[in-house]
């Protein structure tokens, strides 16, 4: 039986077998497999160059070059198990099982250069049904606890019958890929290969890629299980009725569904089965650039012992925090258990939706502020993934620029985005869920000359949605976009709700603006017509 490692107790020899059987392990080093918080915290203050223990506690890190993913640099290994199912492409490149392996062999030897090692075994999915285990392989404490704050920890029962993992991760970030490797571009390699249930990570020490490269994984297994993974945040009401948040960064995902009102279910990835929603996730990975307690609470209350906080600047002296400091990187992170947030939901699982929301951040200020989808305009809109951001130049010249990303998470999807928009359908006819598109954008204008649309009018429509008032309401078509929208809403004003009504500009350029956005969304789609269904293909824009 294994037992908690103390610097006083003897190594586990069973984790050094195991290590060495599957990928020869060096035998004769400390393999420290899922250390305390506290040991976790002395590992990296002594054997970690630049760890430091903040004033409030947490542990801060640097994560050296890279501060963010590389998803460039992401490989899916071609193979005969997947290589039918893989949507191979941009997101999804093709990478050689020899290239793989020489890879995986560059990781081993370097960790088997190291002076000591740590493991976590932990799992990813809260529903026993589907969860798998995952075991990471690495040679620094901040990836050790990084992940211990990002997978469900196991039970001390858990663990000693953890047995062969479901899937590994060996993370030898410190040490570069060999750019003349076939398929590799540059000195950073993140690859996944699904038959050896395998992952190598060379060449980038930042955390981020063993978190989405678990997701990754999920995005893979459920579907094949029949569940529907997602890259939403989750809560629930009091009624139990829960809710789904899409959307990409800027949105304004994280903030409207940190609802003191409603429980958490998770803040970043979940998946739908036959029996609800579950979080795949034991913790929450958050953004910290202007961090405040009183725009963020929970946020910045759970910047605590055990949590990792992630290229910060910080005072030498004090060890506090300046969040607003973005020397390092606008990137800055802290990653905390979900028991660190007051309401989260524990076990992490909840019933069916009740309503799916997909959140845009509209620069044009062309889109409602919320609108009643039908089923194949759900599907149009997911596959889409469409939100915008300002782009400025030297001059001071600004202008909106659309952003796309499929399921409103294209980096980490690896079947076609048809699946899961196929399988979000039939999910929400099956349970009678809602679904809305909910514009946190701009209002009256684009960028430069209407106004950001309100948080105090966002939460209003959040709350007439989880309260049933648009359920209910009076609807009128949007056009173009061909749209419901809701004549009134508590708390909002009626010329905010058609976006038409508060143009500040002339008619003729409202109806440029919306014809120009209407054009990028026909363009994106194209790339995914040919396999949508007519009824989804018609739901969009029309000219």
């Amino acid at each position: 039986m294994l037992t908690a490692y103390t610097k006083d107790t003897p190594v586990h020899s069973e984790i050094q077998e195991a290590l060495h059987k599957v990928a020869h392990v060096d035998y004769s080093k400390p393999i420290i497999r899922n250390a305390s918080v506290a040991v976790l915290y002395e590992e990296a203050l002594a054997h970690e160059p630049g760890s430091a223990v903040t004033s409030t506690g947490a542990l801060a890190l640097n994560s050296g070059a890279k501060k963010g993913r590389s998803p460039s640099d992401k490989r899916i290994v071609f193979e005969h198990t997947s290589e039918h199912d893989v949507w191979w492409g941009p997101v999804n490149m093709k990478m050689s099982e020899q290239s793989f392996m020489v890879n995986r062999e560059r990781a081993i030897d370097y960790l088997n250069t190291r002076s000591r090692l740590y493991v976590f075994d932990g799992f990813a999915g809260w529903d026993r049904k589907y969860r798998i285990k995952v075991r990471i392989v690495c040679a620094r404490a901040y990836h050790a606890l990084f992940m211990k704050n990002m997978l469900i920890n196991p039970t001390p029962e858990e663990l000693a019958e953890f047995g062969e993992p479901d899937f590994t991760v060996f993370n030898a970030g410190e040490f570069p890929a060999n750019r003349y490797t076939t398929g590799m571009t540059s000195t950073t390699s993140v690859s996944v290969n699904f038959d050896r249930k395998e992952m190598v990570i060379l060449g980038t020490q930042y955390a981020g890629e063993m978190k989405k490269g678990i997701f990754t994984v999920m995005h893979y297994l459920m579907p094949k299980a029949g569940v529907l993974s997602l890259h939403s945040s989750a809560n629930e009401g009091p009624n139990g009725d829960v809710s789904l948040f899409f959307g990409l960064s800027g949105t304004g995902k994280t903030t409207l569904s940190a609802d003191p009102r409603r429980a958490l279910i998770g803040d970043d990835e979940h998946c739908w089965s036959a029996d609800g929603i579950f979080n795949i996730e034991g913790g929450c990975y958050a953004k910290c650039v202007d961090l405040s307690a009183e725009t963020e609470p929970e946020i910045f209350n759970a910047i605590r012992f055990g949590a990792v906080v992630e290229n910060v600047v910080y005072d030498p002296e004090t060890r506090v925090i300046d969040f607003a400091d973005t020397s390092l990187t606008e990137n800055t992170r802290v990653a905390y258990p979900l028991t660190y947030i007051p309401n989260a939901k524990l076990p992490a699982i909840g019933g069916h939706p009740k309503n799916i929301i997909l959140l845009t951040c509209d620069a044009f200020g062309v889109l409602p502020p919320v609108s009643k989808l039908t089923p194949a305009q759900v599907s149009y809109h997911f596959i889409s993934g469409y939100t915008a951001k300002v782009a400025g130049t030297e001059d001071g010249i600004v202008e909106p620029t659309a952003t796309f990303s499929s399921c409103f998470g294209a980096p980490f999807l690896v079947w076609h985005p048809t699946k899961y928009a196929s399988m979000l359908s039939e999910k929400m006819k099956e349970h009678a869920a809602n679904a809305w598109l909910v514009n946190t954008g701009w209002n009256g204008g684009a960028y430069g000359v209407g106004k950001r649309i309100s948080l105090k009018y966002s939460r209003a429509i959040l709350d007439a949605i989880h309260s049933g008032e648009l359920e209910k309401a009076e609807y009128e078509t949007y056009p173009v976009f061909n749209l419901n929208i809701p004549k009134t809403c508590t708390g909002v004003p009626g010329t905010v709700l058609n976006p038409q009504s508060s143009w500040l500009g002339s008619p003729e350029s409202f109806n440029e603006t919306t014809q120009k956005l209407a054009k990028l969304f026909i363009k994106n789609f194209a790339s995914y017509a040919d396999k949508a269904d007519e009824s989804v293909r018609a739901a969009g824009p029309t000219l």
